[in-house]
């Protein structure tokens, strides 16, 4: 290769192996196709929830000045380029000057985002400088955005690339500021969060004030807490005793609901005090929780998430935004509602195209999403409740309000939610609208905290009940655990199929009146377990939609 206006001291100094920058003099690395500096630093890139290791190798040499980024790097990591070399320059380094090739591997794995700013300035600054601590570089890896001015941005998906850190046996990470608490969830690692471009290099080259690593406080016994966290409760709901009774069913099996009632009836009101009823997170739900956030970018908290999410989309969302996707694979609501609860007001009028992609994930608790480069899988075990009105102008049955929808404008309204989905909720609640003696009265409803005993108790004869077995809850029971751990007896059987008949119900919906029933008798402390007539009747009760013109 030909190097034009190369000195004749940079002659030589190709000749002898060393190259001579800013006044000082470098060695080159030799090899059989040529000589140059090589740098090698460590990071990750997120697919799905889970974290790939990525290694950046950066070569420099004399030559024309360019700089070229292979591995199937992204737009975003294309244009690192420019926020690289302002941050490199406004933090009182110099840019170096030269053929630069930086290469992320595996090749094969389509980089994306601006975590890679952050390592690939800090490689670049290794190759040129030669004074960075290599044991240092090899044993960490280093996530961050780059702003122009030096300052290290937050990244999403920190908690993954930390657990995969320690995984590989890495000794610390290098992230942002503000996702230091977050990667100092993994205990097994150092964390060094820096502010600034700065102080990374400082930590590199063991030169200049280097950051402290973070000092983790005394952990708090985990979920001890959880219980005060909430700022509304059940007892705030006057009356709706009915639909009450139905949630702590929902919560203690894990059943989906829809709520059925004119507006002003309570139905988002019960629905948003749903979560304050559910038995507090397990350590590892509040990790799987706490890693969908983060990867999605919508992490709050800068400590695990002990609180079980709540999510309540507007009507106008796209396909990709329920339930993920898009050019660049991301969760969706449904994924960010794992482990917690996810509330469609106003249900029909979603689109229908979107609400049919929840039928998948409602029955395998995930979704996978495929792209032409990529193929990611979420979670997305949620409780769903619904809410909707009975009819377009909603006072279908209302008694202070006259309905003025004919019955195919009422029929029309419905359909728009297709049969199959509605099949795949368990629990059909009519909420009537409250009569004034229940608003002037004192509240009479037990508290949010009653509620959690007893739901808490429930889901723990279910789990010593499956233990040993993938299911948490009677919701996720596939239909022969159903079969073996839901036994009628006769009498429970007559009145099964006689609602089988008369309720024209599906294989799916039997299914489901089994489990709520099986549910119920885990709410009575007295049923030692056995589903009687009246925990299978409370069950069918909740079927009303499967009536044919029930609205009559």
């Amino acid at each position: 290769m030909c190097f034009p206006l190369l000195s004749e001291e940079g002659k030589r100094g190709r000749r002898e192996g060393y190259v001579t920058t800013r006044n000082r003099v470098l060695p080159l690395v030799n090899n059989d196709k040529g000589t140059g500096v090589l740098s090698k630093v460590w990071s990750a890139a997120t697919i799905g929830i889970e974290a790939v290791a990525v290694q950046i190798e950066t070569y420099f040499d004399f030559g024309f000045p360019k700089y070229t980024v292979v591995g199937l790097p992204d737009v975003s990591v294309r244009e690192s380029r420019e926020r690289i070399q302002a941050a490199v320059t406004n933090s009182g380094c110099a840019m170096p000057r030269g053929a630069i090739t930086i290469n992320l591997a595996p090749a094969d794995l389509r980089k994306e985002g601006s975590a890679f700013d952050l390592p690939i300035a800090l490689s670049l600054l290794a190759a040129a400088e030669q004074s960075y601590d290599t044991e240092f570089l090899r044993t960490s890896t280093i996530v961050g955005e780059l702003a122009l001015d030096g300052r290290v941005r937050p990244v999403r998906g920190v908690l993954p690339i930390a657990v995969r850190a320690s995984r590989d046996g890495m000794k610390r990470v290098v992230v942002p500021v503000h996702n230091g608490h977050e990667a100092g969830l993994v205990e097994s690692l150092e964390v060094y969060p820096v502010q600034t471009l700065a102080q990374a290099v400082a930590l590199a080259s063991r030169s200049g004030v280097a950051p402290a690593p973070l000092v983790r406080g005394t952990p708090d016994r985990f979920g001890a807490r959880s219980s005060q966290r909430h700022d509304i409760d059940f007892v705030d709901v006057r009356g709706q005793q009915h639909a009450k009774r139905a949630l702590e069913i929902a919560a203690a099996g894990g059943h989906n609901a829809i709520m059925i009632g004119p507006p002003g009836a309570g139905k988002t009101m019960l629905a948003r005090r749903l979560p304050t009823i559910l038995p507090a997170m397990s350590r590892e739900e509040a990790l799987e929780t706490t890693t969908i956030h983060s990867v999605g970018g919508v992490l709050k908290e800068q400590a695990l998430m002990e609180t079980r999410p709540f999510r309540a989309p507007h009507h106008t969302i796209s396909g990709a935004g329920l339930c993920g996707g898009g050019s660049r694979p991301k969760p969706g609501e449904i994924s960010l509602a794992h482990n917690g609860v996810l509330f469609l007001d106003e249900l029909p009028e979603f689109k229908r195209n979107v609400l049919d992609g929840l039928r998948q994930p409602l029955e395998h608790g995930a979704i996978t999403i495929t792209r032409a480069n990529t193929t990611v899988e979420y979670p997305a075990r949620f409780t769903l409740v619904a809410g909707m009105n009975p009819c377009p102008c909603g006072y279908l049955r209302a008694p202070d309000h006259e309905c003025v929808c004919g019955a195919g404008m009422i029929r029309r309204y419905l359909g728009r939610v297709s049969g199959p989905l509605l099949d795949r909720i368990d629990l059909h609640i009519d909420v009537a609208p409250v009569p004034f003696a229940d608003l002037d009265g004192p509240a009479t409803s037990a508290t949010s905290v009653a509620i959690r005993s007893r739901v808490s108790a429930a889901r723990q004869r279910q789990l010593y009940r499956y233990r040993g077995e993938t299911v948490r809850c009677n919701a996720e029971l596939s239909p022969q655990m159903a079969r073996a751990h839901c036994q009628l007896s006769a009498s429970c059987r007559n009145l099964i199929r006689t609602a089988m008949s008369r309720l024209h119900l599906s294989a799916r919906g039997y299914d489901r009146i089994i489990k709520v029933a099986r549910t119920v008798s885990d709410l009575d402390e007295t049923g030692n377990g056995i589903i009687r007539d009246e925990h299978l009747a409370e069950a069918i009760q909740y079927r009303s939609l499967d009536r044919r013109r029930w609205y009559e």
